[in-house]
């Protein structure tokens, strides 16, 4: 299952890249983070670093690093114990007004089907929040 949700902003690419990049600083512009803790020193984040993500009402969960390919495309993944599989992303391009900011989910494994239709109101909110505080942030720094 997968869900998408894309935003205009009104900021150049490469201003939401460094504010996708900066995770620790999420949980200041958007409601559905309360804590990333990166689990290597290295900054910024490269391909393969780990960071912890506690989100509101979840269980802290490890996020890998899968894809990087600067200044366009942010992936990273997760799995549970019981074999799901999460794998967001963030996919910036430019576009006249500045760029379109792109947040993907995908889930996959035993159950991923039906977790994914019982919840994918609550996961499109999330999606739709995340853009929201990225162009939030985005433009407010341009002011």
């Amino acid at each position: 299952m997968r869900l998408r949700h894309s935003i205009k902003i009104a900021a150049p690419p490469e201003r939401v890249w460094e504010l996708t990049l900066d995770v620790t600083r999420w949980p200041e512009w958007t409601p559905t983070i309360a804590r990333i803790e990166p689990l290597e020193p290295s900054e910024p984040l490269g391909l393969g670093s780990r960071a912890r993500i506690k989100q509101p009402g979840q269980p802290a969960l490890v996020w890998t690093v899968s894809a990087l390919e600067p200044p366009s495309l942010f992936q990273w993944e997760t799995r549970l114990p019981w074999g799901l599989k999460m794998i967001g992303s963030h996919r910036i391009r430019a576009h006249a007004v500045g760029c379109v900011n792109e947040l993907d989910l995908q889930l996959s494994g035993p159950g991923s089907w039906l977790l994914g239709v019982s919840c994918a109101p609550l996961l499109y909110l999330a999606l739709w929040l995340e853009n929201r505080g990225f162009r939030r942030a985005a433009e407010g720094a341009r002011s």
